[in-house]
């Protein structure tokens, strides 16, 4: 009998550098290179410029008074600035937090109160959030919050500009003199299954070392040239994107603030694009303009798709109408900086649309009994776990839900039910924990349910995840009212806008007197789902189980 546990073996060592000793390596290499192109502000800046940049801003960082492990949170689509704040603080020391556009008031509030930001970089505005304003809104919660700085204003030059761009000053080498590759460098929030979202605090040498490896799986070199649609916020953008990109002295591009297929598709021809990230919603929206066929995407051969499961219809029409014949398929979580698991480029069809693929090098993964911990036989369902280089050091200063999540033998509990094969191919067949995963964005229903008990009229409330076909899974509430009191979909929907995400506000709402029960007075929300399905039409059978990815 095999058991269900791989390690991946690999002739790459793991690197004992820090970001900013890695992007002063990569610039040294490769100076005249293309190192960061954005499209939609007609930026395009060459490795020694770029790494010039980076230094004049660690250094107005560090002229200000900001000290070695203090936080500073970063709030904005996808600029060129989003890049050189990354990497500016990792030169300086800092720990950078990434917050997510989408935030509204409260999880804003949030994420900068439990983090500590001494400092907030943002951009203006996003759709219809004007930051600086919603910053103002919440200041009288964030005794910490020392200073906002907006891209595009007078506060930005003073802090990027007050050295010229060019080799590191004196206080910004001394700094980075100090600086080891296991001190903690990134904060992401991932949403909480108790109401409040979790710092998953990652270090240089998780981050760094995830993006070697993967690179490495799609066989980049300094001619690569890398279309990054995906969100700088997650680490599909910042990891898997940037720091894959400058690990191999490779280009970044970055086609619009936001994710939009007719800019995707432009990037891609006017830049040359060798390589292209996404979710399939996205690789779908491309494939699906009118004027598809018109654009010359000749020059992509590989790329990753993570977040949810691809249909084998969409990777053929990937592969044959995009040319795209190295795509690799990646899975993991925040927690794991993020890929643990990944497709080579060379797997059949049928494994990158039925599998996650194999262990990545460097990692130990494992299925095992979630009642028992022991390690399953191949092929019987288990929990996934990892462990390795990859795990984060922990949640932000919470000890007790760091605990639940890493073991003492620093496996991390992923909460994925999955199978490994005889080959170690991985499938992911189902949850342990209530997860709802929207369009690649993981939402907790506990988050959702924390934020609807606030409104006056609901007395009870549940959140489900049911199937879509666009998403993947739709937010629906199940909400009790108190008595006397009335309340329709919209008006719930309401109470959300500009408290939460977009992709958090239940699309689904639906009035109930109770929720179906255990004889033990536990709820059911299998049931509710099943009941859910059937009344809105949403078919028979549940929509495959998504799959996650640090996306």
């Amino acid at each position: 009998m095999t058991l269900s546990y791989d390690c991946g073996t690999s002739d790459l060592p793991l690197l004992a550098q820090t970001i900013g000793h890695n992007l002063q390596r990569t610039a040294a290499a490769h100076p005249e290179r293309d190192a960061l192109v954005c499209v939609h502000q007609g930026i395009s800046w060459s490795y020694a410029e770029f790494d010039g940049r980076v230094n004049a801003l660690a250094h107005g960082l560090i002229a200000a008074g900001l000290q070695k492990g203090d936080r500073v949170g970063v709030w904005s689509p996808n600029r060129a600035e989003w890049a050189l704040v990354q990497y500016a603080t990792a030169k300086a020391g800092l720990i950078l937090v990434n917050i997510n556009p989408a935030y509204q008031l409260s999880e804003l509030s949030y994420a900068l109160r439990q983090s500590g930001c001494r400092w907030l970089f943002c951009a203006e505005s996003f759709r219809e959030s004007d930051y600086p304003a919603m910053v103002e809104a919440v200041r009288g919660d964030l005794p910490g919050l020392q200073r906002t700085v907006v891209f595009d204003t007078v506060q930005w030059l003073e802090v990027a500009e007050s050295v010229p761009a060019g080799p590191p000053s004196a206080p910004l080498r001394a700094r980075m003199a100090e600086l080891d590759c296991d001190e903690p460098i990134n904060i992401q929030y991932t949403s909480g299954t108790t109401g409040f979202p979790k710092g998953a605090t990652l270090t240089h040498h998780n981050i760094l070392n995830n993006a070697l490896l993967l690179g490495q799986i799609l066989r980049y070199t300094p001619q690569d040239r890398i279309c990054i649609p995906v969100p700088l916020y997650h680490c599909f953008g910042m990891v898997m994107g940037n720091l894959c990109a400058t690990n191999y002295g490779a280009t970044i591009v970055y086609p619009s603030e936001a994710f939009s297929p007719r800019a995707t598709l432009q990037a891609i021809e006017s830049e040359r694009c060798t390589s292209l990230y996404g979710v399939p919603t996205m690789f779908i929206a491309q494939l699906s303009q009118p004027d598809f066929s018109s654009y010359d995407l000749s020059s992509l051969r590989t790329g990753v798709m993570a977040g949810s499961p691809c249909p084998i219809e969409v990777m053929r029409r990937v592969t044959d109408e995009m040319g795209i014949s190295e795509m690799s398929i990646a899975f993991g979580m925040t927690e794991t900086s993020p890929v643990t698991t990944a497709v080579r480029v060379d797997d059949t069809l049928e494994h990158r649309c039925g599998t996650v693929g194999q262990v990545m090098p460097h990692t130990e993964i494992k299925i095992v009994d979630p009642d028992t911990g022991q390690i399953q036989p191949r092929g019987v369902p288990g929990e996934f776990q990892a462990r390795g280089y990859a795990v984060m050091r922990g949640y932000w200063e919470e000890p007790e839900r760091t605990a639940e999540a890493i073991d003492a033998a620093r496996w991390m509990h992923t909460g994925d039910l999955a199978t490994m094969d005889e080959q170690g191919y991985v499938r992911i067949v189902g949850r342990i924990r209530d997860i709802v995963i929207r369009g690649g964005e993981n939402v907790y229903p506990r988050e959702v349910e924390e934020f609807l008990y606030s409104h006056p009229a609901i007395a009870d409330v549940q959140v489900i995840g049911v199937p879509d076909a666009h998403y993947g899974e739709q937010l629906m509430a199940w909400i009790i009212l108190k008595p006397g009191a009335s309340l329709d979909a919209e008006r719930v929907r309401e109470h959300c806008r500009g408290q939460i995400a977009e992709f958090k506000i239940p699309h689904y709402v639906k009035f109930v007197d109770a929720f179906p029960l255990t004889v033990t007075g536990k709820i059911q929300k299998f049931k509710m789902r099943e009941q859910s399905i059937a009344e809105l039409g949403l078919g028979a059978e549940p929509a495959p189980e998504p799959q996650r990815a640090g996306v």
